[in-house]
């Protein structure tokens, strides 16, 4: 079973991104409440909580958000276990699935990312093109039977004309009786 939760604070720091084999970005995440108090209203004790992201989402997290901005972070609890010199430590990160400045605390402009297609060798797809372009178009014209009376095969090396001018592509030409 998986620890989903969802977090409003306040970004405690600089964005750390890095871009090994997978794009990962971390910050710590301040969560701060306000508590009543026979006084008034007051702030409580700081929760912080280090966020971590990865792919995509961390690359639009460490262009978008700095230090300081009030966001909403929604993602996994994830327990990190790690020893050092004999010593065993652990800390819990949440892994965020998405993360959003909070409109409430202040406004946002979005902008879409564009997807990176992947490059593709297309060499032998253009070759390809090229070698169906330099057929001949008697090739194209041989199996051609005219549909009824009024229309004539093209004769092998005359030019054809696909559409006359003022007709829509795949449009059949109406002539007067």
């Amino acid at each position: 079973m998986e620890a989903l939760i969802t977090i409003s604070g306040w970004v405690g720091g600089e964005i750390e991104f890095r871009n090994n084999k997978t794009a990962t970005a971390s910050f710590r995440l301040a969560c701060t409440p306000r508590v009543w108090r026979p006084a008034g209203w007051t702030d409580g004790e700081t929760t912080w909580f280090t966020v971590m992201c990865f792919r995509t989402l961390a690359e639009n997290a460490a262009a978008s958000i700095a230090k300081g901005d009030a966001v909403v972070v929604s993602g996994k609890l994830r327990t990190q276990v790690w020893e050092r010199e004999g010593v065993p430590y652990q800390r819990t990160v949440l892994e965020a699935q998405t993360i959003g400045h909070d409109l409430t605390r202040g406004t946002s402009a979005f902008r879409k990312s564009e997807r990176q297609q992947p490059a593709e060798d297309t060499s032998e797809l253009h070759e390809l093109i090229d070698a169906v372009e330099r057929q001949p178009v008697e090739a194209e014209m041989a199996g051609h039977q005219p549909a009824n009376g009024s229309e004539t095969a093209a004769e092998p090396g005359a030019e054809v004309d696909p559409e006359p001018a003022g007709q829509k592509p795949g449009q059949r030409s109406r002539r007067a009786a």
